[in-house]
């Protein structure tokens, strides 16, 4: 056998992001009575969503910390809305913290792969670049925590993926080695890039079949193909 070790990205991977930040997002846009301030749910979203994805890249540029990207993606969504309120957003931001991990909307056929894997003897383990306090409390909820022997984290490694610090912290942490490990993500700039950078084989997970350029090792539309692979 090929592999022994294979290191899963959480989110937009297992766990469903998108269908559960969703959900997160609309139970606090009613919870806080948005609906007159932005009118729609939809546009609430959109802006959100907006300010979110450019946070997160300064996040990725050591830009801002953790603390800031929680409730500034909150503020500027806000303000842009009108209400120019620092206190209210932090509010915000703590729910979204509290409730998001309770959401278990995962993949399909994502338990189905696990279970296929751990029968086949293969060292399960994550690398994220989510919040510590937010993907323990995701894996546990939805039950994925079962599978994995290892949860690597940015914060705990000192790095983000794609940066190498990360990958090698996490082959360390578990006895792996590069040509014994496979990486599994949705993302080709972090999980693949990441992992074709130190020499890792890869696996592009590419649910909604999104055209690019980029060099992989193999490519999957649906989990369930990772028993042709694995």
């Amino acid at each position: 056998m090929k592999y022994q070790h294979i290191f899963f990205d959480i989110d937009r991977t297992l766990w469903d992001f998108d269908k559960n930040s969703e959900k997160t997002l609309e139970q606090l846009y009613r919870d806080f009575g948005l609906q007159s301030t932005f009118g729609s749910f939809l546009f609430f979203k959109d802006r959100y969503e907006y300010h979110n994805k450019k946070l997160w890249i300064a996040y990725y540029q050591n830009r801002i910390k953790k603390e800031e990207l929680s409730y500034r993606r909150f503020y500027l969504t806000l303000k842009e809305a009108g209400i120019n309120d620092l206190e209210i957003s932090k509010k915000i931001a703590r729910e979204f913290i509290e409730l998001s991990p309770l959401q278990t909307e995962i993949f399909p056929n994502a338990y189905f792969c696990l279970e296929y894997l751990k029968s086949k003897k293969y060292q399960l383990h994550i690398i994220t670049n989510g919040f510590n306090e937010v993907q323990g409390r995701k894996l546990q909820n939805s039950k994925l925590d079962l599978y994995f022997t290892k949860v690597i984290t940015s914060e705990n490694a000192g790095a983000n993926k794609p940066h190498p610090q990360i990958f090698e912290y996490a082959l360390n942490l578990t006895g792996a080695k590069i040509d014994n490990s496979i990486m599994i993500g949705d993302d080709l700039k972090t999980d693949i890039k990441g992992a074709h950078d130190i020499g890792m084989d890869n696996i592009f997970f590419n649910p909604k079949k999104t055209s690019h350029q980029e060099i992989t090792t193999y490519e999957i539309n649906n989990l369930k193909e990772l028993i042709n692979i694995l």
